[in-house]
This record gives structure tokens, C-alpha cells and sequence, in this order.
């Protein structure tokens, strides 16, 4: 499998801004979270063509001048007579080198230049306005912190607003796209070996990778891989965040484990946390984009009925099993966790499973809404629920990781309580299990 498998709308999209760039100048922002294909993607993309990719490492200005002046002359051949010391004099030569020369240009970890050159963004504004009418520059930029990105480019006050043509948001692979690859290594595969990788990777390609490359194809084998001391998905999770929160981490990490143990409402949050966690749930979902609020299906928008949800499956992961045992790895205890996996797989890859038919639905069907719903006391809940666009109609889903434990007689009876406030739809009842996969 290469980390590229189901990327031919992105890479047609890519090749497309590279046409264009050739007779006026294209500025493209590659957003998705980390570990999703970004930079795999992207040199991918420019290999065989004209161009050079460059990497913001954290190092002095003058120091990331020199290095990136002597790999732009190698890749591109821009000769720079003299020592740039400044990144705003070393993008002035490169912008005036691409009115007479077309070619692409990488940055990755484009946010930290912000670090480097605090001012650096507010001299890139001023050059590409100056210069982009007669250049045929092809400048693609993207970073690894999701948020930082968001807010250089989409927020208003910031100077790049609205300064690029382009941006690409890579998503995570599709249900079908996991069991196509899973498929091609391991032919003999189970649903239950799907689930698993659904469950570590939520879809995210390095993490796909990485399992297969390892020839982790099971169920079992993947539960070894992770428990190895030397795995990235021991340390992953802490590695992904801790860079974005700062000091205050131990706070959000916190509050992320009693998500994942179930503890979804705020009130039960602050219960435990011994004080108000609405500004840290904010921005977990505002500033780092980690979670998001759910609601009932068809609630009222001013309702409170409110649960928080980690969006990323790797994190939940990470956070239900990993992180309150960090104790286990230090110690060099990896058996030990994987006992604890093991020992609470059922039952939490039962809700990961809701996770994959909500995905698996939105990809191969028409719907104008998805979600689940609960009363408010939480005595009838219901997995899925889809309505159908420009119809009263919808479907009522059961999930249970055996079909034998399917019990609709349950389901109409839990459904007659929503349906009776949403008289106005008619809905099928479906149970989903493994089988269905």
C-alpha cells in the first residue's frame, strides 16, 4: 500500500493548480491534521517536476537562510550573489526568480516560520502582492499544527488572509478505502480484524502504514505492534498535543481521559476536575479542534442536552487505554497493558463500531443529517439515525458487534418515544453488527 492509495482527487487537484501556476502565480494551502499524508503526499507530487521542498526547521533565521539559499540553488538553480541573512530579503529573490522561471515550492511546517521571523508573515503579504502578477511561482505551504494553519490563513485579521488561491483539506480514508487496503494484505481478513484497524487509525494513513508495513493484518498482531515499548502509538498521542497546549496540558489531558471513559457531559467533567472546564472544552474544540458537541438528532439548537466527543480514533485510543496507564510503560509493563486492552476490547471497540457505520452510511448513501439521539435522563438511547434529504423519511439503526444480540422489538420500543416528538417522519428500524462490515 503507498501512504498516496485512494489520493487521486487531491493529486489531480495538485496537478491542476501546477497548469494554472505556469501563467500566474498560485499560493496553496494544504491543511489535515498531523500524521494524516500531508508532506508523503506533497513530495509525492513534485517529484519529476521542477522544484524544491524545504523544511522549517527550528533553527536561527540566518542559519534557515543559508540552508534553504544552497537548496534552492541545487533544486532550482537560484543563485543568490552573497549571504541572504533575512527570510523576507530570501522570498523577495525567490518571487523575482519566478517571473522568469516556473516552479513549484514546498514549505512544510510552514506556522513556525512565525517563530523564526515573528514579522514575517506581514513581509510575505507585501512581496506576494507586489510580485504575483508576473510570477509563475507554484508555492505550496502547509504545517502540522491544524489549528495554527487554520488562523494564519482563514482568520481576518491576520495578514495572509485571503492571500492564497488555492487550499486543499486532506481528509481521513474512507471505511471502504480501509478494507480495500487491509484486503490487499491480508486476503483472509475478519471483520473483526477491521474493526481493529478502524479502531487504532480512525482512517489516518501514517497509522495504516505503519501496521502494515509492520505485517500487523490481524486483529491480534495489531494489539502486539501497539504494545511493543519501541511503538509510536505509545507515545503518539502525548507527542500530537502536548507541542499545541503548553503548560496547561495535564489540565486537557485530563479531561480528554474522562471523555473517553464515558464522562461526556460537562457537569460530570467539572464533578472530577474540581472546577468549571467550559474555557478548556472550548478550546479543545475551537483552538485545538481535538473534540466536538453532540446533540440529540433533531434538537432544538438552544438545547442543552449536550455530550463533548474526541473526534480523532487513534486519540480516543489513546486516551481510553494508553495514557492512564503510563505508568505500565515506564516500568517496561507492555504486557501487562496489553492485558488491559484486551480485557476491555469488546466492550470499547462496541461504540468504535457505532463510529464505523456512521462513516460507513455517509459514504455510500444520500443523507441530509446523521447522528444518535438520548432522552434527557439518558433511559432510551438510540446508535443512528438518518433523514433523508428533501423527504419525511429516515432509518433507525441498532449496532451490536453480534448480530445474535440485535433485539428490534427493543429498538421500536425506544423509537416510539423519538418518534413521537418528530411525528412528521416515517422511519425504517435496521440492526448493524459485525457482519454487516
Amino acid at each position: 500500500m503507498g501512504i498516496f492509495y485512494n489520493r487521486v482527487k487531491e493529486l489531480d487537484a495538485l496537478e491542476q493548480i501546477d497548469h494554472q501556476s505556469q501563467f500566474s502565480a498560485c499560493f496553496t494551502v494544504v491543511m489535515g491534521r498531523r500524521r494524516i499524508g500531508k508532506t508523503e503526499l506533497l513530495r509525492h507530487f513534485i517529484k519529476n517536476k521542477i522544484s524544491t521542498y524545504l523544511f522549517t526547521s527550528r533553527e536561527t533565521e540566518t542559519t534557515l537562510c543559508n540552508l534553504w539559499q544552497k537548496k534552492l540553488e541545487k533544486d532550482i538553480g537560484l543563485k543568490i550573489y552573497g549571504s541572504v541573512t533575512t527570510l523576507p530579503e530570501l522570498f523577495e529573490q525567490v518571487l523575482i526568480f519566478s517571473e522568469t522561471k516556473h516552479f513549484i515550492l514546498v514549505i512544510d511546517e510552514f506556522q513556525d516560520l512565525q517563530s523564526i521571523c515573528p514579522s514575517f508573515f506581514s513581509h510575505l503579504q507585501n512581496l506576494w502582492d507586489t510580485y504575483k502578477s508576473n510570477s509563475k511561482i507554484n508555492l505550496i505551504v502547509c504545517g502540522s499544527l491544524y489549528s495554527m494553519m487554520t488562523k494564519i490563513f482563514q482568520d481576518a485579521r491576520e495578514p495572509l488572509f485571503g492571500r492564497s488561491t488555492h487550499q486543499l483539506t486532506l481528509k481521513a480514508f474512507t471505511p471502504s478505502s480501509i478494507k480495500k487496503i487491509l484486503l490487499s494484505h491480508n486476503p483472509h481478513m475478519t471483520p473483526e480484524d477491521l474493526l481493529c484497524l478502524y479502531m487504532l487509525s480512525g482512517g489516518v494513513a501514517k497509522y495504516i502504514f505503519l501496521l502494515m508495513k509492520a505485517g500487523a493484518t490481524t486483529k491480534s498482531q495489531m494489539i502486539d505492534y501497539v504494545c511493543q515499548e519501541t511503538s509510536p502509538f505509545l507515545t503518539d498521542g502525548k507527542n500530537l498535543l502536548i507541542s499545541e497546549m503548553g503548560r496547561d496540558y495535564g489540565t486537557y489531558f485530563s479531561i480528554l481521559k474522562l471523555i473517553s471513559a464515558g464522562l461526556t457531559t460537562q457537569s460530570e467533567i467539572d464533578s472530577i476536575i474540581q472546577k468549571n472546564t467550559g474555557a478548556y472544552l472550548k478550546n479543545l474544540e475551537q483552538v485545538f479542534e481535538v473534540i466536538r458537541p453532540i446533540k440529540p438528532i433533531l434538537s432544538r439548537p438552544e438545547s442543552r442536552n449536550t455530550r463533548w466527543e474526541i473526534i480523532d480514533s487513534y486519540l480516543k485510543f489513546y486516551f481510553h487505554f494508553i495514557y492512564p496507564n503510563q505508568y505500565m510503560i515506564e516500568l517496561g509493563e507492555t504486557e501487562q497493558l496489553k492485558e488491559v486492552i484486551l480485557a476491555g476490547y469488546e466492550q470499547y471497540s462496541g461504540k468504535t463500531l457505532e463510529q464505523y457505520f456512521t462513516h460507513k452510511i455517509i459514504e455510500e448513501n444520500e443523507i441530509s443529517q446523521i447522528g444518535g439521539w438520548w432522552d434527557r435522563k439518558s433511559q432510551n438511547e438510540i446508535d443512528i439515525i438518518t433523514l433523508h434529504p428533501n423527504e419525511k423519511t429516515g432509518s433507525i439503526y441498532e449496532v451490536k458487534r453480534q448480530g445474535k444480540k440485535l433485539n428490534l422489538d427493543a429498538l421500536r420500543e425506544k423509537a416510539s418515544v423519538f418518534t413521537k416528538a418528530h411525528p412528521q417522519y416515517q422511519f425504517m428500524l435496521q440492526g448493524l453488527s459485525m457482519e454487516d462490515m
